[in-house]
């Protein structure tokens, strides 16, 4: 009796547990895409080359995320994406994770004193 009751809610459980461990990794990686983001206008702010600022960013970026970097108006802003996550690795969710950190240059850099 109990083994019946046993093989019918198991593999609910493994599914339930699978779902909670992808949206675990899903907030990883939405948080390591605003640090990385924040990270990378540090850089930008302080002045660094282009370069050096996707480096950055992209170092604590989720894999396979894209860097984008804009000047204007004294402020720098760098924006982090990393696409369309995927449940379990396998079924596509209609979310994108990214996120973008803005920050005023240092007189250094070429921002306001």
């Amino acid at each position: 009796m109990v083994t019946a009751e046993l093989a019918v809610v198991l593999p609910a459980l493994l599914l339930v547990l699978a779902v909670a461990l992808s949206a675990l990794g899903l907030a990883v990686d939405q948080v390591r895409c605003v640090d990385s983001a924040a990270a990378g206008a540090r850089a930008a702010a302080r002045g660094d080359s282009t370069a050096a600022v996707h480096a950055v960013a992209a170092r604590s970026a989720p894999s396979g995320s894209s860097v984008a970097a804009t000047v204007g108006g004294g402020l720098v802003t760098v924006t982090v994406n990393a696409g369309r996550p995927r449940l379990g690795g396998l079924v596509p969710l209609p979310l994108r994770l990214g996120a973008s950190a803005t920050a005023q240059l240092e007189a250094a850099a070429g921002g306001a004193p």
